[in-house]
């Protein structure tokens, strides 16, 4: 085996250990938004995949529509992003930002 040949697995293994661990986080990530989304009361207007209440849009395809990015410019002023809308400002964390968004972006 060639020095250039274990470098290649080396690094082989080196990304996949990465993505790995990039997809365990982002599993936790959207495992957070799932709690917060009960703990903080959004499911007291919206429904996700037929659990909550339905007052507001159902929420079970949201990522079909909208990427976490969007999705937290949407929780941090829903106003801004559309002022017509009627989902009240919440004074929300950024880590409950970020987790909300990347669970209703998980959402297809």
């Amino acid at each position: 085996m060639t020095s250039a040949t274990v470098l290649a697995a080396i690094a082989a293994v080196v990304i996949l250990t990465t993505a790995v661990a990039t997809a365990q986080d982002h599993a936790a990530l959207v495992e957070d938004g799932r709690a917060a989304f009960t703990r903080i009361g959004c499911s007291n207007c919206h429904t996700v995949h037929g659990i909550g209440t339905a007052i507001a849009p159902d929420l079970s395809k949201v990522g079909t529509k909208h990427d976490s990015a969007y999705l937290e410019r949407w929780l941090r002023d829903p106003r801004e992003v559309h002022p017509s809308g009627h989902m009240p400002a919440l004074e929300l964390t950024e880590a409950d930002i970020r987790a909300l968004a990347a669970f209703l972006a998980a959402q297809h």
